[in-house]
């Protein structure tokens, strides 16, 4: 079994080491980390970064996003691109994950029209109904306007290291749950992905930054990103206190556990290099 860690969205923040911590003086740079999961009769892709109907009219991703995220659109980007790379057609992506449906998480959707797209129902019925502003920004109908085939997962009924999952059926891919950790979306969650003997838990949102989960008494993460970090919250709390479970999971199973998240650069990198690693 290998898990390919694929970059799908390459975006270029005002702010640079004030906003993320690390970086140019005056640019960031944030990464769209997705999982690619292999089985035996197909593939799972955890969330889907920018798609290529993004690249095509970069205005479906609103004027917020362009504006405050600057994201650099190319094909070779996207997740697309990247399965046909490894020597897979689009269809033999089976099974797609979303962490949940922002912008940058979903807009390849459409790239892979024959997949199921596992994710909570809370999610799903945010982006429909699009209550509020933020929600109307963050959400983009028109990146899954072909209609995907959703597979609604409701309340979380196992236990999974003190948290809540529910357990996916992606026919012969790892094991894998969803692992609802809401705040930054209504309905925003983990997914775990069985690796060996312990896990791979990709965060999505539920942090930005290593920093956000170090083992202590709290976050060490710059300013700027802290605050941007509050600024798209659906719900703050909540959000702060999936982050303080975070850090007790990484403190309490480091070798079971791995964690992960979608932007944090250093992060993606590292991953991939132990993944070439191991596959050596």
């Amino acid at each position: 079994m290998t898990i390919h860690h694929l970059d799908c969205a390459n975006m270029c923040p005002v702010g640079g080491r004030l906003l993320l911590g690390s970086g140019g003086p005056l640019t960031g740079r944030m990464v769209g980390h997705c999982l690619l999961v292999e089985g035996e009769d197909g593939l799972v892709l955890v969330d889907t970064g920018l798609g290529t109907g993004d690249v095509a009219d970069p205005r479906r991703l609103g004027r917020s996003f362009l504006t405050v995220v600057r994201p650099r659109l190319t094909l070779e980007r996207t997740a697309l691109h990247q399965v046909r790379a490894l020597g897979y057609r689009p269809e033999d992506v089976r099974h797609i994950v979303l962490t949940h449906l922002d912008v940058d998480h979903a807009g390849g959707l459409g790239d892979f029209p024959h997949a199921r797209v596992h994710l909570l129902a809370d999610e799903l019925r945010a982006a429909r109904i699009r209550a509020t502003r933020a929600e109307r920004d963050r959400y983009r109908p028109v990146q899954w306007s072909h209609g995907p085939r959703w597979v609604e997962h409701g309340p979380a009924e196992e236990s999974w290291y003190g948290f809540r999952a529910a357990r996916l059926s992606v026919g012969s891919a790892p094991e894998m749950l969803l692992v609802p950790l809401p705040g930054h979306t209504r309905g925003h969650s983990g997914v775990a992905v069985r690796q060996g003997d312990g896990w791979l838990l990709h965060c999505g949102d539920a942090y930005f930054a290593r920093t956000d989960i170090e083992p202590g008494a709290g976050p060490r993460t710059a300013p700027g990103l802290a605050a941007f970090q509050r600024l798209v919250a659906t719900d703050d709390r909540a959000r702060l206190a999936n982050q303080a479970r975070l850090r007790e999971l990484r403190r309490d199973h480091p070798e079971e556990v791995r964690l992960l998240c979608a932007h944090d650069a250093t992060e993606f990198t590292r991953a991939r290099s132990l993944a070439a690693a191991a596959a050596r």
